[in-house]
């Protein structure tokens, strides 16, 4: 009796067909597919969508604190700047330049040229980490200020300062959030990332990024 025999579905060039999140070798092409696309998806939309709004509430902000300012009233008193915060500006700008190397290394790895999903997700944490490091610096100013007798209600530099970086913070949390659920997406055993996932936390990320020296150069020159 003769016997067919078929030839057996090719994998990913240079990727075996099995494999979890430790070997970093997916189980097929499919999701390396769908990590690759690059046209475009609901999250994109829904990530530039948020920046605008976002957008429009800062700039509001800054625009009360002209007005402000520019009154005719005298309680108008300049802060001693927490210099922890030219710290913090240097930790976010850099946790902007780790997540765009996690990026082209996810990038690099649906492409076969990186094994492991291990190297893209060690950059990745290092995103994180630095994220929760900004955070815990932007509190601290806040002791800071505390410190000093200045509260929110203590007067009107001061509730700015208190209003702007406190509205980032809760921003820059959603950021965090956002970068946990791409972690957890890319290392799973079954891979389960989308390109436009990963790019829209990245975009919203270097946002915030950008965000805050804008509201730095605003706070050193009218608080």
């Amino acid at each position: 009796m003769a016997t067919t025999l078929h030839n057996p579905r090719p994998n990913t060039p240079g990727r075996p067909s099995g494999g979890n999140s430790v070997s970093g070798n997916p189980p097929g092409d499919i999701d390396l597919r769908a990590l690759l696309d690059p046209s475009g998806d609901p999250s994109r939309t829904g990530v530039w969508v948020a920046l605008a709004a976002i957008t429009m509430m800062f700039v509001a902000f800054t625009s009360a604190l002209f007005v402000r300012e520019g009154s005719s009233s005298t309680d108008w008193h300049h802060l001693a700047i927490p210099r922890i915060l030219f710290f913090n500006s240097l930790v976010l700008i850099a946790s902007s330049v780790t997540l765009e190397a996690a990026r082209r290394r996810v990038a690099a790895f649906a492409r076969g040229r990186i094994e492991h999903v291990a190297d893209p997700l060690r950059w990745l944490y290092g995103t994180l980490g630095l994220g929760l490091i900004f955070v815990a610096g932007q509190y601290q100013a806040w002791l800071g200020l505390r410190a000093q007798g200045l509260f929110l209600a203590s007067n009107p530099n001061s509730s700015f300062f208190y209003v702007l970086t406190g509205v980032h913070v809760v921003h820059v949390l959603g950021g965090l959030g956002g970068l946990l659920y791409v972690i957890n997406k890319l290392d799973r055993p079954v891979l389960a990332l989308r390109r436009s996932t990963l790019d829209s936390m990245s975009y919203y990320w270097h946002f915030m990024a950008g965000l805050w020296i804008y509201l730095l150069f605003i706070i050193w020159i009218k608080l």
